[in-house]
């Protein structure tokens, strides 16, 4: 199986955020602020803490919201030529295919290390901080989403 695809910003951007709130330290601190806003507001509340203890767990948790939500996915998307680029894809038995117009790489499927299908996007994990986004837009039907869903649960897994 042959896909063709270009990326847009906003979908990258979403997929990226998906990323990182994915990665298990990302949700612990999440949780373990989330505790302390809350147990905050209650104390506050019950008039056991003062004002400035509330304010300082709802700005950590709108701090940490805002650097998960925009700034990191931003930052990478930056810095990161790739998503500028047109790519070639090619699916096969023993591996897949990365081209653009400076060149392809091919690639065993032991390469990779996990993926993970979100509604937009493929990833295809090569260790849990690099991976590379396949949007299922560029996917002509549901027959070569099902196909490469397949493909990556025989080769690949979970």
């Amino acid at each position: 199986m042959t896909i063709n695809f270009s990326y847009d910003k906003k979908s990258v951007l979403q997929a990226l955020r998906y990323h990182f709130l994915s990665r298990p330290e990302i949700r612990i601190m999440i949780i373990v602020v989330n505790v302390f806003a809350m147990a905050s507001a209650l104390l506050f509340y019950l008039k056991k803490i003062l004002p400035f203890a509330f304010l300082m767990g709802s700005l950590l948790w709108f701090l940490l919201m805002l650097v998960f939500w925009f700034i990191m996915p931003m930052l990478v998307y930056r810095r990161n030529e790739t998503f500028q680029d047109h790519f070639t894809m090619v699916f096969e038995q023993d591996g897949f295919t990365l081209g653009n117009e400076r060149g392809s790489r091919p690639f065993s499927w032991k390469k990779l290390s996990k993926f993970m299908e979100t509604p937009a996007f493929f990833y295809l994990y090569f260790d849990p901080r690099s991976f590379f986004l396949v949007p299922k837009g560029s996917l002509r039907d549901s027959d070569q989403v099902q196909e490469l869903r397949h493909l990556l649960q025989e080769k690949v897994g979970r």
